[in-house]
């Protein structure tokens, strides 16, 4: 039976203009009222986010299974599980819970696999990264993606860049080369993790490119493109595992009956599909621009969170480095937000800041 695409799965496309989101919520409803919601829904988002990171973190780095594949994997199994469990309650309570009818769809399937190979390289080298860096330097070590995103749109698009966006992303590079250097000056500093978080900088970028190409197949939905992708990468990580030996390693853990840990790899998976909700529902009360102001400023409370948290002494120069990154990010946001709208009509400007949300914010 076919429903209506539900409003859920067109979150992104509904918040996608400017002059909608004041109007949320009824024209009678207060400021304080609005923004209040607005307030509960940021804060929402950033709670979602920053402890999805800690907690990637806790399973990454645990010396006793060295298999960041299998956690990525399983991460990726439990929000397939949750798709289905929300299809089986909108197909029960279609008046309360909105969510699109999915299904195993081969040919979908097939169609989706380019971006899913994209998918679990950015998902994979992302957690690589967060494993070896730490969450301090999380937000530095993976902070390349704007830069990509101006390089991948030239070289694929054939998309020119501005002059200030592309001072804004000299300011992003000045603090990424800036906090590698004291990283290495504190002696924490891991290659291997600095290699993994260009990596996934990469893929973020194309990632982007990639989903704008397939949304048309999935019908636009958000929600049926994070299925497919999920899916896919439940059949392709298990090959990898096997090859990187992560199933022996699986074997010999200690902790293999552990319900706690159990409890903790499903609470994980959670959180990754969560994100995607409150990311879609933190657009909808504010807009596409706003939500890269939130990102950046998110993740710098991360990165104070991390060092607190973590005792962790830094010098000068490793929180200019973060600044710089920051700043450059917000600033690069900004100066698109303001080129899109001087460049696109009115009744354009959903597009134009579609292209603004997709990957444009390297934070």
């Amino acid at each position: 039976m076919n429903r209506t695409q539900p409003k859920r799965s067109r979150i992104l496309r509904m918040a996608l203009s400017e002059r909608g989101a004041p109007e949320f919520g009824g024209r009678g409803e207060s400021f304080v009222v609005r923004a209040l919601k607005i307030a509960l829904v940021v804060a929402l988002y950033w709670f979602v986010s920053i402890t999805m990171v800690f907690l990637n973190n806790w399973l990454l780095d645990n010396e006793d299974l060295d298999a960041p594949l299998f956690v990525t994997f399983f991460q990726c199994l439990v929000s397939v599980a949750l798709c289905w469990v929300m299809n089986v309650f909108s197909t029960l309570w279609p008046s309360c819970v909105d969510f699109p009818s999915i299904k195993v769809d081969l040919k979908v399937s097939r169609e989706v696999l380019p971006l899913s190979v994209v998918f679990i390289s950015m998902i994979t080298f992302n957690n690589l990264c967060l494993k070896y860096v730490g969450v301090a330097f999380y937000t530095v070590g993976r902070s390349l993606s704007t830069v990509f995103n101006v390089l991948m749109s030239y070289l694929i698009l054939k998309q020119t860049t501005s002059f200030y966006a592309l001072l804004c992303c000299g300011v992003i590079l000045g603090g990424f080369w800036l906090g590698v250097d004291q990283e290495g000056v504190a002696g924490s500093l891991s290659w291997t993790g600095v290699f993994f978080g260009v990596l996934a900088s990469a893929c973020v970028s194309l990632n982007a490119i990639y989903t704008k190409k397939v949304m048309p197949v999935v019908e636009g939905s958000i929600w049926k493109l994070s299925y497919y992708n999920n899916l896919n990468a439940c059949v392709l990580f298990l090959p990898l595992m096997i090859v990187f030996g992560e199933l022996g390693h699986l074997a010999s853990f200690s902790r293999l009956t552990d319900l706690h840990f159990w409890g903790m790899m499903v609470l994980g998976g959670f959180f990754g599909f969560a994100i995607g909700y409150v990311t879609g529902l933190q657009i909808k009360f504010t807009s596409p621009l706003t939500h890269n102001v939130s990102g950046t400023a998110k993740a710098c409370a991360q990165t104070v969170i991390a060092v607190v948290y973590y005792a962790a002494t830094k010098s000068g120069l490793w929180w200019t480095s973060n600044m710089m990154v920051l700043g450059g990010s917000f600033a690069y946001t900004w100066v698109k937000g303001l080129e899109m709208k001087k460049a696109s009509p009115p009744r354009e400007s959903s597009e134009s800041e579609e292209k603004l949300l997709k990957g444009e914010s390297g934070v």
